[in-house]
């Protein structure tokens, strides 16, 4: 299934939404202009090796180690492939405007980078010697949904169907409970096996479900299910004289 649009009008610019939208095609444009040799070097400096990032917590805070957390962020940018990016930000398009109208600019930023943040720990977690680079906006985004469903579940979002060829609105609840779902079922049946995206990798589920459940999460310690969230500042209707 594929999202198109969702009915859900937002009342802000969702500045940041399109700030991150640009910066990783901005980065993936960058990547299309390397030889093969360079943008493995580049995924390897800046898109998370697990192994690496084991060896860095087991040697404290002392360079260049302490360099390698930097690629919990740095990875949220990075792309395999035009498909790779493309989807991910269709995704960030549909569903991280209306999250971001309801935080607040500031929030939604902080809230995005923790969620790719705590989605690429997950990943690790599970295959914490792996060699193979973990890139992607995918678990930020995962967690933009995981705090989207929630708060929206009611919201319709046009989908296609390619199987039938047909587009339907059908809700948020089971548009983005259905791909949760699916996420955690391959990453229990990827156990064991290379789960990440990246140069001869595959998709980092356990990431998705993990950025998935932690957007949820840090989504209601941001406040962002109370029914005034984002909207601190209350609009007053001039008094008739």
């Amino acid at each position: 299934m594929v999202p198109i649009r969702d009915d859900n009008p937002i009342t802000t610019t969702p500045y940041v939404t399109y700030t991150l939208v640009a910066l990783n095609v901005l980065v993936f444009v960058y990547e299309a202009t390397l030889s093969g040799p360079n943008l493995e070097a580049l995924f390897d400096t800046f898109a998370v090796i697990p192994r690496d990032l084991s060896t860095s917590f087991s040697t404290g805070l002392g360079f260049p180690h302490v360099t390698e957390w930097g690629t919990l962020i740095s990875a949220e940018f990075l792309h395999a492939g035009f498909f790779h990016v493309a989807g991910n930000m269709l995704y960030l398009w549909i569903f991280g405007n209306n999250v971001e109208d309801q935080l607040g600019h500031l929030k939604f930023f902080v809230f995005y980078i923790m969620c790719g943040v705590l989605a690429s720990l997950c990943q690790w977690y599970v295959a914490p010697d792996s060699t193979v680079p973990s890139l992607g906006a995918s678990g930020a985004i995962a967690g933009v949904m995981g705090a989207y469903i929630f708060r929206f579940p009611d919201v319709r979002v046009l989908t296609f169907i390619p199987l039938f060829f047909a587009a339907v609105r059908i809700p948020a609840l089971l548009f983005l409970g259905f791909w949760f779902v699916e996420q955690a079922f391959y990453g229990v049946a990827s156990l064991g096996v290379s789960a990440d995206v990246g140069m001869n990798g595959g998709v980092a589920y356990w990431a998705h479900a993990g950025g998935f459940v932690f957007g949820a999460l840090l989504g209601y310690w941001l406040g962002l299910f109370n029914q005034n969230a984002g909207h601190e500042l209350e609009r007053y209707e001039p008094e008739d004289s």
